[in-house]
This record gives structure tokens, C-alpha cells and sequence, in this order.
């Protein structure tokens, strides 16, 4: 639907929750990890009780200023905390430690690239990306007709950057791209793992529209979209709330105006938004510094080892492996999205065979079938990055066809042995020239029709050759029979 020409233009920007992957919380020593019985992670400081004092988790910071550094943003040399004041259920202490109007980063951007060419590379701002401290979580039971709601306050504390894009994004496709490559990014920084079905990162989306007029452009009220789970979820989300928000001025028009700002959830069972209550401004939280805890410094020579730490981004990675290894942008992107290892392996094998783009294709058809079915790392692939290479460099030395090769590759991953051997034991070995010659010569003397066809013009007829040279000597290379068959055709005329 947004792919196609509408009367509005979508205006979407993202509230981005990232779970810090530090060991403790925010504020106080409890610890981090998923999974615990619900209220075993709690301590007096993190749910507030009367007297108890937060000390700053300094790891949190430091990888906040990771990932800042990463999103081109500025780097606040003073910032401090503030109470986020409000009361829900999952809020021991009734506000939230966050920042207000001296955030640690803001200023910054992340481009998107569509490797499938559906969008041309655009820059995504980013507003700010500032710490805070998370909330608890509310447990809903509605089974059995109940809807009791029980509190697990073993995530309050824990620390958050929340990374705010401008409202630069003008799709569902491109809110997707977006969050792609920044849960790339800060995987590869190992900022977090964003792991959504744990809740280490979690999306809230601001839309619009902007809808064409006689009299111009006019926008309609901003809703906030939460509860999305999944990326493609968002996408789902954004589709259908731009589609929702033009039905309702449609209905409305000229008092659109008067509808007010909402928060949605979106119900991903029956694909739709719900309205949830009405959006709150930054007054009503009642923002002032947290007078427990001194502002946050950040020197010039912090600022300088951040960005000497970042190492090849994945945007960096990917246009290296595309001009070095002259692979596509899509194969680029595969190979990158599989994480930091892969793309070594990857390098390794390609270096050593000297074809990268054949790297990419046995990698990306072999590898990542083996590693999907036997759900393992690379890390854990029984075949080296050097033996991979050295069956392939036999594939393009003509010593074994590609299929024979694929054969090979795989008793090599159940038998962990080298392709010298493997090859060995199957009775793989390389037709010499004479041997080639004298077997496509008692081809062609017993099938004359097909030597007919092809001095008719149809080339094509040989490839019916290569199935009965397979079976005279199964080592030949049926790209080398097909060649010979027609170089001596041609000799005959």
C-alpha cells in the first residue's frame, strides 16, 4: 500500500529502547539477566524504597558513548540526570531516572540502504540518544475469563538508551531499513544484544500525515504506536495506521484539528491499532534534576578513545567486501547481517581461493543451510575457512564440477576431514586432456542425430552429451565435455 501513490505523504519517527549489555543495573549491583523467577533481581535502591542512594553504572555510560559515537551524533562534555515523574503499577518509585534537556548525545544520523534497490540511500537524523532506567514489567492473566495483572520488578533499573530519529522516515519500508541497521550497528558494537523477545529492544513509533489539499499540505494529529514485537510488526503497524489516520480525515476534515494527540497499541492477532489513551507532552512528567546523583563529564580524551574503539562499521564492511571481493550490494548485505564471524570466515575463504564472488555463493547456499539446520555459530562449522577454500579453488581449477564439489562439501561436514581426502575416498580425480579428447571422440561417433543438430545451429543439443559422458567416467567436467564435444563438431565441418 505505501509503495504506492497516495494523496498524503507518511511522516514516521522511532523511540528506540536499547538494553545496555552490562552485567548490573543503572544504579545499583542487581543483576541484569534474563529469565529469573519474577522479583529475585530487586534491591532497595532499584525499587525505591525510603532511604536507599543510586550509584551510576560507569560501563553504561561507556557504552552509551559507543553507540552515540557510532550514530555520528554530538557528545555532550555536561549532562545530568532528571526524575521522569508518573505513576503506573510497574513504577516502584513513582518517576524514572532519565535525562531531560541535557541529554548525553544528540545531533546525530544513520543512513539506510536498500540492497534491493527499492529506495535510494537517505539519512536518517537522530535527535538525541540518552540514558535512563527502565521500568517493571506489568504480567496480564486472562485466561479462564480473568484479567488479573501481576508485577515483575526484576527489569526496573535496568539500563536504557533511547535513541530518538527525526520524523525523517516516509514509509513502513524505510521505518524497516531503518531498524535493521541500527540493530546491526549496535550488535556489531556489542552495545546490546536487541533481542526483542527478551525485551532488549523495543520501538515506539510517532505518525502522521501530511495529506494533499486545495489549499496545500495539512497534517493530521500525531499518534504514538506501542506495542509492536517484531519489526515486521512495526511495518505492519505503520501500513496500517497511515491507512487508519487518512480514512478518519477523510471523515473528519476540517475539524481534524480538534482530534488530540493518542497513544495506540497495535493488536498483531487481528493486524490493527487501538487507541490506548491520549498522548502526554513533556510537562506532564514534571521533569527536575535528580538531586541524588551528581551531573555526568565527558573529557575530550573519553571522546577520542570512543571513536578510536569503533572499528569497521557494518555500512564501512559492507562497501569493502562490494569493491574488494566484487560482490553484489545484496550479497554484501547477507553476509554482514550474519554478524562480525561470518564476515572473517567469509574474508578468509575469499583471500585464499581468490574468488570472492564464489565465496559468497557456497557460503551463502552451503554455510548458512548447515548452520541453520544444525543451529550452530560458524564458530562451530566443522569445516575450516581454509579447507572450504581449497575445495573451491579445485572447483575453479576444473578438478571436480560443482555439483561433485557440493557432494564433497558435504561429507567433509559430517566427517570433518580435508577436501584431499574426501576426495580421495569418493574416487574423485582430474581427467587429463587425452582422456577428455578420447571420450568426447566416442560420443560423437555414437550420436550422430545430436552431432546433426548441432551443425544445424542448435548448440544447445550437445548438453545431452554430458549425462552419458557421466556415466562412461564420472570425474569429467561437464562444462569441459560440452566445450570439446563442440570444438571438434566444429572441426568436422
Amino acid at each position: 500500500m505505501t509503495d504506492q501513490q497516495t494523496p498524503y505523504d507518511i511522516v514516521i519517527g522511532l523511540e528506540v529502547h536499547v538494553q545496555l549489555l552490562t552485567q548490573s543495573k543503572m544504579f545499583c549491583a542487581c543483576s541484569t539477566k534474563f529469565g529469573a523467577p519474577p522479583n529475585t533481581q530487586t534491591c532497595p535502591v532499584c525499587i525505591g524504597m525510603p532511604g536507599s542512594l543510586p550509584v551510576m553504572n560507569r560501563h553504561a555510560v561507556d557504552l552509551s558513548l559507543k553507540a552515540a559515537a557510532a550514530l555520528n551524533c554530538q557528545i555532550a562534555r555536561f549532562t545530568k540526570w532528571d526524575r521522569k515523574n508518573y505513576y503506573y503499577p510497574d513504577l516502584p518509585k513513582g518517576y524514572q531516572i532519565s535525562q531531560f534537556d541535557l541529554p548525553l548525545s544528540h545531533d546525530g544520523y544513520l543512513t539506510i540502504v536498500d540492497p534491493k534497490g527499492r529506495i535510494e540511500p537517505k539519512r536518517i537524523g537522530i535527535i538525541r540518544a540518552h540514558l535512563e532506567e527502565d521500568a517493571g514489567k506489568s504480567m496480564h492473566d486472562e485466561r479462564a475469563g480473568r484479567a488479573d495483572s501481576r508485577i515483575d520488578l526484576n527489569r526496573t533499573g535496568t539500563p536504557l538508551l533511547e535513541i530518538v530519529s527525526q520524523p525523517d522516515l516516509r514509509s513502513a519500508l524505510e521505518t524497516r531499513l531503518y531498524l535493521d541497521e541500527l540493530k546491526l550497528l549496535l550488535t556489531y558494537l556489542q552495545v546490546s544484544d536487541c533481542n526483542m523477545q527478551e525485551g532488549s529492544l523495543r520501538v515506539d513509533a510517532n505518525i502522521n500525515l501530511h495529506v494533499d489539499t486545495p489549499e496545500g499540505k495539512v497534517a493530521t494529529p500525531i499518534v504514538e504506536v506501542k506495542n509492536m514485537n517484531s519489526f515486521r510488526a512495526v511495518e505492519r503497524a505503520m501500513e496500517y495506521e497511515a491507512e487508519r489516520q487518512y480514512q478518519v480525515w477523510r471523515e473528519t476534515g476540517h475539524r481534524l484539528g480538534q482530534v488530540p494527540k493518542q497513544t495506540h497499541g497495535w493488536d498483531d492477532v487481528n493486524q490493527v491499532t487501538y487507541e490506548q489513551r491520549s498522548k502526554e507532552e513533556s510537562s506532564d512528567y514534571r521533569y527536575f534534576p535528580d538531586p541524588d546523583l551528581v551531573p555526568v563529564t565527558v573529557s575530550e580524551e573519553q571522546v577520542t578513545r570512543v571513536l578510536e574503539s569503533l572499528g569497521e562499521l557494518p555500512a564501512a564492511l559492507r562497501t569493502r567486501l562490494e569493491q574488494t571481493y566484487g560482490i553484489t550490494p545484496y550479497d554484501s548485505d547477507v553476509l554482514v547481517n550474519q554478524g562480525r564471524a561470518l564476515v572473517d570466515y567469509y574474508l578468509a575463504v575469499a583471500e585464499a581461493c581468490g574468488d570472492g564472488k564464489a565465496a559468497s555463493n557456497w557460503l551463502q547456499q552451503d554455510v548458512l543451510r548447515t548452520l541453520n539446520e544444525k543451529q550452530i555459530t560458524i564458530d562451530q562449522f566443522p569445516v575450516p575457512a581454509a579447507e572450504l577454500a581449497s575445495l573451491l579453488a579445485k572447483v575453479r581449477a576444473g578438478e571436480v564440477d560443482t555439483s561433485r564439489g557440493r557432494a564433497v562439501l558435504a561429507e567433509m561436514i559430517t566427517s570433518e576431514r580435508s577436501a584431499e581426502q574426501v576426495m580421495e575416498s569418493m574416487g574423485i580425480q582430474q581427467v587429463d586432456d587425452a582422456a577428455l579428447d578420447a571420450l568426447c571422440r566416442d560420443l560423437l561417433a555414437a550420436n550422430a542425430r545430436i552431432v546433426a543438430q548441432v551443425k544445424a545451429g542448435n548448440a544447445k543439443a550437445a548438453g545431452a552429451l554430458i549425462g552419458q559422458a557421466r556415466k562412461k567416467n564420472p570425474n569429467v567436467n561437464p562444462a569441459k565435455v560440452q566445450e570439446r564435444c563442440l570444438a571438434l563438431i566444429q572441426q568436422m565441418e
